[in-house]
């Protein structure tokens, strides 16, 4: 993909999540089924990152749940970053500790901004679809795989909207932003976004969403040195509105 394309879509989606971040995290509160589903499996004491952590829903479900350890928390957006932050307040203890920051994984170096930290496990849900390029999404497992101790987890998942009519109707032409679609990789997807907050008027807002396969997802994690060990959908009225891969460390 065309640098220029990759930084017309990068600007698309950093627009909208600092632009709607409030209105964005009021939508993102309830825990899904297919994280429910991993956060059973986590052991206690163990060390996770969550890349693309958004407004916290995650890390606050993990407190509540009593799980010992300590969770890391990265998202491109301060807006939603400050969301997490109030969301979270008061619940790092010493048993199981939070922190935030700020982590782009358009820099395909992102992995450097740990400082040799290694995790037990990563996850990063609903967020791989927003990176644009095949050459940013293979560094985001690269990354990965270089951040996690051997014998160590990742879970992605990725949204499967065209599962769901309503959010098919949302799929706008590429022409809508100034793009011609032969600029695009197989899969790129452009989406409006409509929302509401009581008392104000409906927003909307465009984003940038790449539809992901379990071939495609398959073949970055092996590229990058990781073994995928299972594959599943979930989430949504119709329990198969988001993919969901697992893979290993060997």
């Amino acid at each position: 993909m065309d640098p220029a394309v990759v930084s017309r879509l990068t600007e698309l989606n950093r627009t909208f999540y600092e632009t709607f971040g409030g209105a964005f995290a009021a939508t993102r509160k309830k825990i899904q089924p297919g994280v429910r589903a991993f956060l059973a499996t986590v052991r206690d004491g163990s060390e996770w990152l969550d890349l693309g952590c958004g407004s916290g829903a995650l890390a606050v479900e993990w407190a509540h749940l009593g799980l010992k350890g300590r969770y890391s928390g990265r998202d491109f957006s301060q807006a939603l970053l400050a969301e997490a932050r109030k969301a979270t307040a008061g619940l790092s203890t010493a048993a199981f500790q939070i922190d935030y920051g700020v982590t782009n994984l358009l820099d395909e170096n992102w992995g450097d901004d740990f400082a040799g930290r290694r995790f037990d496990g990563i996850v990063s849900f609903a967020a791989l679809h927003h990176v644009p390029g095949r050459a940013a999404q293979a560094a985001v497992f690269r990354n990965a795989a270089r951040l996690i101790r051997p014998g160590g987890e990742v879970l992605f998942s990725v949204w499967q909207f065209q599962h769901s009519p309503k959010l098919m109707a949302r799929v706008l032409p590429w022409e809508t932003i100034g793009l011609n679609a032969a600029a695009l990789d197989p899969g790129d997807t452009l989406l409006d976004w409509r929302f509401a907050l009581p008392g104000t008027a409906k927003e909307r807002g465009l984003r940038y969403v790449h539809l992901f396969s379990e071939t495609e997802l398959a073949d970055l994690a092996r590229a990058a040195g990781l073994t995928p060990i299972d594959s599943y959908y979930s989430d949504g009225k119709s329990g198969d509105l988001a993919l969901y891969q697992r893979y290993r460390k060997m």
